[in-house]
C-alpha cells in the first residue's frame, strides 16, 4: 500500500469519525445534559452555523468576501414566516397583523405560501436564482475582492430598508412573530421544539457532507484555483464566472434553508436579524473558526453565538465592539482561523523524525 492511499485511507478514517462524533454530541450528549432554554439557544446557533458552512465555501474555498449573507438568510426566513401565518391564520383567512392594518386580506404573492411544498421549493430555489443572476452579473465583469464585498453589503442594507418600508406585508420594523405551529404541529410544545433541535441538527450534519463532498470534488480544486491564480484559471479554458456563480448559489442556499429553520425556533424574525450587521456577524465567526476548513466555520458561528448571548446579557452596549476587536485581531495575528493552530500542530506531529533524515549518500540513517 503506497503512502497516498495510506494517507486517503487516513483521512477518510479521521472525517467519519468526526461526523460520528459530531453525531453524537448534537443528538446524545446535548439534549443529555442541556435545558430546555438551552436546548433551544443551541438550535438557535445550528442555524447560524449552515450559514456559516456556505459562507466558508464561497469565501474560503472561492475568495469571495460574502457580506450580504443576510439577504438570503431573511428570504429563506420570511418565506417560511409567511407560510406559519397564513397556516395559522386558516385557509382563506387574513393574518393578524395584517387585519389590524388592513382589511384587503393578503396580497396576492402571499397566496401560493399557503403550501409547505410551495414554501420548501421557493426557500431552495428562490435564493438559489437570486445568487446566480447577481454572481454572473458581477463576476463576468470580473468584480471580486472589496468592489463585491460592498455590493453585497450594500445589497443587506437595502433588504432591510425594503422590508422596514412595507409594514403591510412584512411586518416593517417588528417583523414578524407569534407563530402557533409549524407544518401542522404546536410550537408551544416541548416535545415538538424538540424534534425542530433535532431536524436542525440533522440538516447542518447533511449540509457538512455536502459541503464535504464539494471540496475534494475536482469542482472544489478548480473553485480553490479560481481562488489564487484567476486568470491561469481562464486561460485554461475554463470559465472562473461559473465556477464561482455556483459557489456563491451554494451559500445563498445554506443560508436560506437556515433562516427557514430559524423562525419556528426562534418565534420571530425582523429586518434587524437579516441586515449589515447580522451578515457581519456571519463572518466573524467564520473567520475566528478558520474560513478553508470545514468544521471551522461551524465551531466559530456556534461560539461567536454564543458569546453573543452571554456577554450582551452583561455588557449590552459593548459587544458589538468585540465582534469588531476579534475580527481585527483574526485577521491581523490568525488570517486562518483558530483551526489553522490545529493545523500547525498536525504538521509538526507528523515532520520526519531524526530517523528519516538522509545521509550524504543518500540512504536513511
Amino acid at each position: 500500500m503506497t503512502t497516498f492511499t495510506t494517507r486517503m485511507l487516513r483521512s477518510r478514517y479521521s472525517v467519519g469519525l468526526g461526523f460520528l462524533a459530531a453525531a453524537v454530541v448534537l443528538f446524545v450528549v446535548a439534549p443529555a445534559v442541556l435545558s430546555d432554554f438551552r436546548l433551544g439557544l443551541l438550535a438557535k446557533y445550528l442555524c447560524f452555523a449552515m450559514v456559516a458552512v456556505g459562507i466558508g465555501l464561497a469565501w474560503g474555498r472561492g475568495g469571495m468576501l460574502t457580506l450580504g449573507q443576510g439577504v438570503f438568510f431573511g428570504i429563506g426566513a420570511y418565506l417560511m414566516a409567511m407560510h406559519l401565518k397564513l397556516a395559522d391564520a386558516g385557509p382563506g383567512e387574513t393574518p393578524d397583523f395584517m387585519a389590524l392594518i388592513s382589511s384587503d386580506g393578503p396580497p396576492w404573492w402571499w397566496e401560493p405560501f399557503r403550501s409547505p411544498a410551495v414554501t420548501v421549493v421557493a426557500i431552495l430555489v428562490l435564493p438559489a436564482l437570486l445568487a446566480t443572476l447577481l454572481g454572473l452579473a458581477t463576476f463576468r465583469r470580473r468584480v471580486r475582492g472589496a468592489y463585491f464585498a460592498i455590493l453585497s453589503q450594500a445589497l443587506a442594507a437595502a433588504f432591510a430598508i425594503l422590508l422596514i418600508g412595507n409594514p403591510a406585508t412584512t411586518g416593517g420594523s417588528t417583523g414578524l412573530n407569534n407563530f402557533v405551529g409549524f407544518l401542522g404541529f404546536s410550537l408551544r410544545d416541548p416535545a415538538n421544539r424538540l424534534m425542530l433541535y433535532f431536524l436542525a441538527a440533522g440538516v447542518l450534519l447533511g449540509m457538512l457532507v455536502i459541503i464535504r463532498q464539494l471540496m475534494v470534488s475536482r469542482y472544489g480544486e478548480l473553485l480553490v484555483a479560481c481562488r489564487d491564480a484567476e486568470e491561469r484559471v481562464r486561460f485554461l479554458g475554463y470559465d472562473p464566472a461559473t465556477v464561482k456563480t455556483v459557489a456563491f448559489a451554494v451559500a445563498a442556499v445554506t443560508a436560506a434553508v437556515g433562516g427557514a429553520l430559524f423562525v419556528p425556533i426562534v418565534g420571530i424574525i425582523s429586518p434587524n436579524d437579516v441586515g449589515v450587521v447580522p451578515s457581519i456577524g456571519f463572518l466573524i465567526g467564520v473567520a475566528i473558526g478558520g474560513r478553508t476548513t470545514l468544521a471551522g466555520p461551524v465551531l466559530g458561528a456556534i461560539a461567536v453565538a454564543w458569546a453573543g448571548t452571554t456577554l450582551s446579557e452583561q455588557f449590552p452596549s459593548g459587544w458589538t465592539y468585540v465582534q469588531g476587536l476579534l475580527f481585527m485581531l483574526v485577521i491581523a495575528f490568525l488570517p486562518g482561523g483558530v483551526a489553522s493552530l490545529v493545523a500547525i500542530r498536525r504538521r509538526r506531529g507528523t515532520a520526519p523524525g531524526p530517523e528519516l533524515a538522509p545521509t550524504k549518500g543518500g540512504k536513511s540513517t
